[in-house]
């Protein structure tokens, strides 16, 4: 049984996946706080307990963060709880995927995630959007070659921003609206960033396959991808799990290549 973890800015998601499917997922808030480890471990033994799940029987931890103040916590919390120590995803550890980019320290290991996954999954040019924290558009070949990233601020950042940075706009849920011409604030914002991140979607999934080549197929992923239903359409596939699945890949093929 693997344990994926994705340490994300706003969540950390946890996958267990065992005999070939994933059983079960949890998602907590993510803390940096000096209370954060307590929390986290408390989290996830009362997640196993509920899911009559033992400790011993996770045989693999694997751990992407993209907030470094979280490693050192998980990297505990896989010592002191399954007795394992962690796989911490970097570019090194998997050599099926080339970096084509000019600093390659500087790539998420969430997004490398992504890209090991999609490679992997689908054998194709693709174009990975994520709907996180951040709005990210990886672009990864045929021949497993991570060519670029685009990033954007993610739908409730753009939110956040607003209500953060004036003092009359309210905070909204992220909720298509019925129109593009909102009647009132909580309309105007919906319409405003949602239909307005439609547009911004296509537009890059557009410009980008202009660059590389039409045949690129386009991945949706991340907490957030389905909530911008005008782009179902616009997406070959919708995997909401596709990092776990990255991290999941990763583990397995480091795996292979130590008994080998």
């Amino acid at each position: 049984m693997i344990l994926a973890i994705d340490i994300g800015n706003s969540n950390v998601t946890l996958g267990l996946y065992t005999d070939g499917h994933w059983a079960h997922f949890h998602r907590l808030p993510t803390k940096t706080d000096q209370q954060s480890a307590m929390f986290y471990q408390m989290g996830c033994t009362s997640w196993l307990m509920e899911q009559g799940i033992e400790a011993g029987a996770i045989e693999q931890v694997v751990v992407s963060t993209v907030v470094p103040a979280l490693k050192r916590t998980f990297v505990q919390l896989s010592r002191h709880l399954f007795g394992q120590e962690a796989l911490l995803v970097a570019p090194e550890i998997y050599q099926h995927l080339q970096l084509k980019i000019d600093r390659p320290e500087e790539l998420g290991t969430d997004l490398f995630a992504n890209a090991v996954a999609a490679h992997y999954l689908h054998r194709q040019d693709c174009i990975i959007v994520d709907f996180g924290t951040a709005l990210t558009f990886t672009v990864v070949d045929r021949k497993g070659q991570l060519l670029g990233v685009s990033i954007a601020p993610g739908l409730k950042t753009a939110i956040g921003a607003l209500f953060q940075k004036t003092a009359q706009l309210p905070e909204v849920p992220l909720q298509m609206p019925e129109s593009a011409i909102g009647r009132d604030t909580v309309q105007a914002i919906q319409s405003g960033i949602l239909v307005g991140y439609v547009g911004l979607v296509r537009h890059m999934l557009s410009s980008i396959r202009a660059e590389v080549g039409e045949q690129y197929m386009a991945v949706a992923t991340g907490g957030l991808s389905a909530i911008l239903h005008p782009l179902e359409t616009d997406f070959d596939t919708i995997d909401p799990h596709l990092t776990l699945d990255g991290l999941r890949i990763i583990a397995e093929e480091t795996t292979k290549n130590l008994t080998t």
